[in-house]
């Protein structure tokens, strides 16, 4: 190839990919819509089919887990079989396990289903992300088209208790899951027409061992974090957490010594991968972990109903979403790292805000609060994925789309485990300290447990001295929120400045993009590296060189 040809212009995508990118939003709006209606449809479900508490826990969290455990194995597949394949053949299976879970008669039958639709949601995302890679060859359009497929989780997650609601109103619990299966048959008819395929020329094999220590370590991981955010610190999880852990560094260890690897050790090497990667999972972090919070706040402090809170939760959402739908434009002006610090530092506000929320009247503040923090992660979510897979060679954008999905699964139970409980640590120690003496010891015991069990027992309770109850429970919950949301603007602070620190004096070739005529049209593409060739990985420097290469076959 010659040297003029490495600046040759990309190709701008025209109306066939813009159609295709909604095609592709399709999966993204449900897999987010899915999850938000089963929560919904739980004491339906419940009702219905009786299942233990051991089977419910196992409903509500076998999708996730298979999810977050096969991401980067059908990421990689995606690269070897082609990416537009293994999202038609997940779409199969994913409408598939949508009749199968809406039409469940038995608790068994439920935990097959979802574990059917974990299956074929993890080949959704990494496939639907690397066909945006390969789709939209010029920056500033891929950046558009990440920012749009970013929103589209949001609207799912916004609309998911509307329309699940209503559909609970007027049908049984498992029409909620019916909502994907005309979607999964659009996908079906018009992806072949629409969706190119593309897959690595040269993938290699694929090394057994690597795929059992990652799928293992990724399941132990995970399993552990939810377990601890929703039962509080147990020696299972905590095991099952660091053996996870383990498996995870030796897993590492093996990608270094094998000639194909399923990981590729330089891709954490390079600056922009990392740094992108390291701020979109502590940005979910703070997210998930704050709105875990918030929640039952409004809930169990303000005294809203599920659908109340639904709606109060709108300013969020709403946000979200055009912060996402932002990003791509405030490109025109500044460089992508400056636009996620400023996104960033809205962020910040918004969780000062959260700080000064009050026991009485503090609904305005936290959709205040809820408002700015979303709109001011939306940018690093949208920019970050799009540097991180911009970062990588095409061939490879299965893989790293993998891992970016993987991160978001990793940040989103962090969040929650680790903030759930500080928070949970917060409400325990100042609630004990003030409930009222003569309350029997099997009340006060749970009334420290949670706050949703405090306003049970404060219910149950005669007269002056439930309200007592009500009113010391909802002050420690009230603190709690103020620590962690302490906490979450000190680690988003942070993170602006390493984002500023790292990735803002990069060169302006470096594909993050700028102002007018800064060589990065503006975007947050290209290969985000300041080392030289020489200096990197190896293998990453022969990957980067052959990137504008027309290596990736279309089909």
């Amino acid at each position: 190839m010659s040297q003029d040809a490495t600046f040759t212009p990309p190709e701008r995508a025209g109306k066939r990919e813009w159609t295709a990118l909604g095609v592709l939003a399709l999966p993204a709006l449900l897999i987010t819509l899915d999850n938000t209606v089963l929560h919904l449809a739980v004491p339906h479900l419940s009702a219905s089919i009786d299942p233990s508490g051991l089977q419910l826990l196992w409903i509500v969290d076998i999708y996730s887990f298979l999810i977050a455990g096969l991401l980067i194995i059908a990421g990689t597949l995606g690269d070897r079989v082609g990416r537009r394949r293994l999202l038609l053949i997940g779409a199969a299976g994913f409408g598939l396990a949508s009749l199968l879970t809406a039409f469940s008669s038995s608790a068994e039958m439920l935990i097959v289903s979802r574990a059917l639709l974990g299956i074929a949601g993890a080949t959704l995302m990494p496939s639907s992300m690397s066909l945006i890679r390969n789709m939209f060859a010029d920056p500033r359009q891929r950046s558009v088209a990440f920012s749009v497929w970013i929103a589209c989780f949001l609207v799912g997650g916004a609309i998911g208790p509307m329309v699940g609601g209503a559909m609970l109103e007027h049908f049984w619990w498992g029409s909620v899951f019916l909502l994907s299966v005309p979607a999964m048959v659009l996908l079906l008819i018009v992806g072949p027409v629409l969706l190119p395929e593309y897959r690595d020329p040269n993938p290699g094999r694929i090394d057994p061992a690597s795929v059992l220590l990652l799928v293992t370590s990724l399941l132990s991981t995970v399993y552990g974090l939810k377990v601890l955010a929703g039962e509080g610190v147990e020696p299972l999880p905590v095991v099952l957490l660091v053996a996870g852990l383990g498996l995870a560094v030796v897993f590492a260890s093996r990608q270094r010594r094998i000639r194909h690897p399923l990981l590729e050790p330089g891709l954490f090497r390079e600056r922009t991968f990392a740094v992108s990667l390291g701020a979109m999972a502590l940005a979910l972090f703070v997210m998930s972990g704050s709105q875990f919070f918030i929640a039952q706040y409004l809930q169990m402090v303000v005294g809203l109903s599920p659908l109340e809170t639904g709606l109060s939760s709108l300013p969020g959402s709403v946000g979200g979403v055009v912060g996402a739908l932002c990003a791509p434009l405030a490109l025109r002006w500044m460089r992508s790292a400056y636009v996620m610090t400023a996104g960033l530092s809205i962020a910040v506000v918004g969780f000062a805000v959260l700080t000064q929320v009050q026991t009485e009247n503090g609904l305005i503040p936290v959709m205040i609060a809820l408002g700015l923090l979303n709109f001011g992660v939306a940018p690093t979510i949208a920019l970050g994925t799009d540097m991180m897979i911009a970062s990588a060679p095409p061939e490879k954008a299965g893989a790293v789309s993998a891992i970016s999905e993987t991160c978001h699964e990793l940040g989103l139970g962090m969040g929650i485990a680790i903030l759930g409980s500080v928070g949970t640590a917060v409400y325990r120690g100042e609630v004990s300290g003030t409930l009222p003496e003569g309350l029997p010891a099997d009340a006060a015991s749970r009334v420290q447990d949670t706050i949703g069990s405090a306003v049970y027992e404060a219910g149950r309770l005669p007269g002056e001295l439930g309200t007592v109850v009500l009113d010391a429970a909802r002050a420690a919950f009230t603190d709690a929120l103020f620590y962690v949301s302490v906490i979450c603007t000190v680690v988003t602070l942070l993170t602006v400045i390493t984002v500023a620190v790292l990735l803002g004096p990069l060169p302006k070739d470096g594909g993050h993009g700028g102002g007018e005529g800064d060589g990065g049209d503006g975007t947050a593409g290209g290969t985000a590296s300041d080392e030289p060739l020489e200096t990197a990985d190896p293998r990453m420097a022969d990957y980067r060189r052959q990137a504008a290469a027309p290596e990736d076959r279309a089909h």
